[in-house]
């Protein structure tokens, strides 16, 4: 099992999300080299368009829909009010656990 968690803070109480994975695999695939630099460039950034993120990674608007599509549907990214996407943690850990059979 692989786990995505992530913090964020509403006024001075912080509160967590875990998102779990049934392999590694199966995150690795969801979680892409391409997607999480989409979501580095989103920490932080509050509530912005589709095109404004295609922007700052410098890839396609087209390319980046079908990422935030994607990360829309694994939980991990928001839709915001007035349409726009939200990475709404402040921080974020990927843990997976490898051991022998």
């Amino acid at each position: 099992m692989a786990d995505f968690a992530g913090a964020w803070r509403t006024g001075k109480t912080e509160r967590s999300a875990r998102i779990s994975f049934a392999t590694p695999e199966l995150l690795w695939k969801v979680l892409t080299a391409k997607r999480w630099e989409l979501l580095k460039a989103l920490c932080g950034a509050g509530p912005v368009s589709i095109r404004e993120a295609a922007r700052r990674v410098d890839r396609d608007v087209k390319a980046v829909h079908g990422d935030v599509t994607a990360l829309l549907s694994a939980g991990v990214l928001d839709r915001a009010e007035g349409g726009g996407i939200v990475f709404p943690y402040e921080a974020v850990k990927v843990e997976f656990l490898l051991q022998a059979a």
